[in-house]
């Protein structure tokens, strides 16, 4: 029975041609295949034409001898590597000198001990294969380095000689040379300001036995700055002195500004480029702290501009949008201007100005020499935003409506402040009035959510609520890949009320709960319900209150509502704000991941609203990310917010996840979206959201397409 792998080919190139008959006779009697040539010039010529395993070279030969030969095959493609075996007469160290100069592997002297020989060739093509192999794996893990910007070094504490890979002399943009194999040398192109962490952490790690894992900035020689990050291990000798520390160093910059971008989202409003709700109630909560140190007044404004809707309404979101940076930007113009509140520090601000959503801004004015202070800026503000907006040849006059809470008269803590003044701007509006400071006999906003929440109470069971659905398209298709479930009510008093006017109340309540089920229910039974009649529905995602899945039964209602259907033929999937999840994370993770058993599919949405850990993002359950409208609107006048899209959809393809973007307007949008690769689109560009049965007919039509 025959091998089927190939024989190893010997070269063997002498000009006596009995020493090529007894070498040729040997080898091929070890299991080799020889070919032969009778001199060095010969030899070259039949290395390059035939590729032999291993060159059996004589030395002393005419035209070209052994040094000269082995010497050009070296410098032939694949010559470099090959193992060369001299054969010669000659035992002077003059000569073995010069073969091993010429690039020989090793020599064998003549008379040769021919049975030998077979298995000297043998021991030099293993070495060689062990050479080969180590060197292939060593730039395979040079490779893998580069790749993930990954760099490992070796300090000898003792000598202070480190060795380091090539990745870490790419990272700091420096060649061997400009970083000596020193452990100062690496510490002199750090940043000044992280030097001293670092030092610190060297030194817990050699002396106090404790872990080095640290993130730190190199300057390179251009002056631009890598984010890195450093762990290593120290080795110990017999008397318990550190003797050798090892370990790696991985460039984190795209990460860490990633995830800066990302953090930053969290905490600015990307249209106005105010803090948002959730830094303002950070800086309130200091300030309230710091007052109640200092004794100083304080005051919060909450600000809504009147009759905004019928602008969005009749001139468009984009008009909107424009109103609302312009209205920001007035009103922090003018509070820089109200010279006359001050604090006691020069260089800090005395004012604070945030978005709360939609055309709702929060003020947070601080240092007040008396609580009467707060009257002379809200006239300020009144005065700027009530001059004339012009905006896109539009000349639009605007009002606005301040409610004020004072501190501590109103309210020991942030919440209470917040929630005053927005009691007092509600009373404002109602009351036609364009300011006005809480109080606490303030009750008719109070009455009417009373009224509203009985009226929600018997909604449910008059079946006064419905689902209307909005279309979302596969951008690269151009069909409907699937609808998103909006609940409306159906008032007999005040006609279809937006879910802007009660979801918040039904939250309050707990009431969202059995909303919530039925939502879930509804969407698949009706998604059945066009099943059964042929029409192909696309899948129907349902929005998850914070009320619900904070439920430890959420799982369990979910799975009730899908009762009766095999995984994945419900149709169903949910979509869940990026914040929510992130509120305990560890309890979410094994409710969506049990949910998505089930064969639902989960979406973040409003992503970037909240501040999602990488590390917590790559493990959540989740196939789709929902950007939030507030990004796509702004994304074609800005640079900053194309970025921040681009950057949302490449870290969810690269962790696998399909890319939805909503509140698209515009074919502008959409384009720009399609060339970022976006997966899919929804908006008032492809549809505003329709009832159930305008739906059912969209799909019938199709079908009959």
């Amino acid at each position: 029975m025959t091998s089927s792998t190939p024989k190893q080919l010997v070269l063997v190139v002498d000009d006596d041609g009995i020493m090529r008959v007894l070498a040729r006779a040997t080898l091929e009697g070890g299991g080799f295949a020889v070919e032969e040539a009778n001199d060095g010039r010969a030899g070259v010529s039949a290395f390059e034409r035939l590729r032999p395993d291993i060159v059996l070279l004589d030395v002393m030969m005419p035209i070209l001898d052994g040094f000269g030969a082995c010497a050009a095959l070296r410098k032939l493609g694949g010559g470099d590597h090959v193992p060369v075996l001299m054969m010669t007469a000659l035992d002077d160290s003059d000569s073995i000198n010069r073969a091993y100069e010429a690039g020989a592997t090793d020599f064998i002297t003549k008379p040769i001990a021919w049975p030998m020989l077979v298995h000297r060739v043998r021991y030099l093509l293993r070495a060689n294969r062990a050479f080969l192999d180590l060197a292939q794996s060593e730039a395979r893990l040079t490779n893998a380095q580069r790749i993930a910007q990954l760099g490992h070094w070796e300090w000898n504490v003792a000598t202070d000689e480190v060795q380091r890979s090539e990745e870490i002399f790419r990272i700091a943009g420096r060649t061997p040379e400009q970083l000596p194999p020193a452990q100062k040398a690496f510490l002199d192109i750090m940043h000044a300001d992280d030097r001293p962490i670092v030092e610190e952490a060297l030194y817990a790690a050699l002396y106090r036995q404790q872990p080095y894992n640290v993130d730190f900035r190199i300057v390179r020689p251009d002056g631009t700055t890598r984010i890195v990050h450093e762990q290593g291990e120290v080795q110990y000798d017999d008397a318990r002195k550190p003797a050798r520390m090892q370990g790696t160093i991985q460039d984190i910059t795209e990460r860490k500004r990633a995830e800066e971008q990302i953090r930053q989202l969290a905490l600015y409003d990307s249209l106005t480029g105010l803090p948002n709700r959730d830094l303002f109630r950070e800086q309130l909560s200091h300030a309230v702290a710091r007052a109640g140190r200092t004794d100083e007044a304080l005051a919060v404004l909450s600000l809504d501009l009147d009759r905004f809707k019928r602008i969005n309404d009749t001139l468009g979101h984009e008009v909107g949008d424009q109103l609302l940076k312009e209205a920001a930007s007035r009103l922090t113009k003018t509070l820089r201007q109200t010279d006359y509140l001050t604090r006691n520090e020069p260089d800090e601000a005395s004012y604070f100005v945030a978005r709360q959503g939609g055309d709702e801004f929060t003020v947070l004015l601080g240092g007040l020499r008396q609580a009467q202070d707060t009257a002379k800026a809200v006239r300020r503000i009144l005065e700027a935003l009530s001059q004339p907006f012009d905006l896109d040849g539009n000349e639009i006059v605007m009002s606005a409506s301040i409610g004020i809470a004072i501190h501590p008269l109103d309210g020991n803590d942030a919440d209470s402040l917040l929630r005053n003044a927005g009691a007092a701007v509600h009373f404002a509006k109602q009351q036609g009035k364009n300011h006005q400071y809480y109080n606490r006999g303030m009750n008719a906003a109070a009455l009417e959510k009373l009224s509203l929440e009985g009226k929600l109470r018997k909604a449910l069971e008059k079946e006064e609520f419905a689902l209307h659905y909005q279309p979302k398209i596969d951008l690269a298709r151009g069909t409907v890949s699937g609808i998103e479930a909006l609940i409306r009510w159906n008032d007999p008093e005040r006609g279809l009320v937006p879910p802007v006017q009660f979801i918040s109340l039904l939250e309050e309540t707990g009431m969202i709960l059995e909303v919530g089920r039925w939502a879930i229910h509804k969407a698949v039974d009706e998604y059945r319900h066009w099943h059964e009649q042929g029409l192909q529905p696309p899948r129907i995602a349902v929005n998850v209150s914070p009320v619900q899945l904070r439920q430890k039964d959420f799982v369990e209602s979910v799975r009730n509502a899908l009762e009766g259907s095999i995984a994945g033929s419900h149709g169903l999937d949910l979509e869940i704000t990026e914040s929510l999840i992130m509120e305990d994370i560890e309890d979410n993770i094994g409710k969506l991941q049990a949910i998505k058993d089930m064969g639902v599919n989960i979406a973040i949405d409003d992503f970037g609203t909240g501040y999602s850990s990488l590390g917590y993002l790559a493990r959540l359950p989740v196939n789709a990310l929902k950007i939030d409208r507030s990004f796509i609107i702004t994304m074609a006048a800005s640079a900053n917010s194309m970025t921040i899209v681009s950057t949302i959809i490449s870290l969810a393809h690269s962790l696998g996840l399909k890319v939805i973007a909503e509140g698209v307007e515009t074919e502008e949008q959409s384009k720009f979206l399609r060339l970022l690769k976006c997966d899919e689109i929804q908006g008032y560009l492809i549809s505003k959201p329709i009832p159930a049965a305008e739906i059912e007919a969209l799909l019938a039509a199709r079908r009959g397409a």
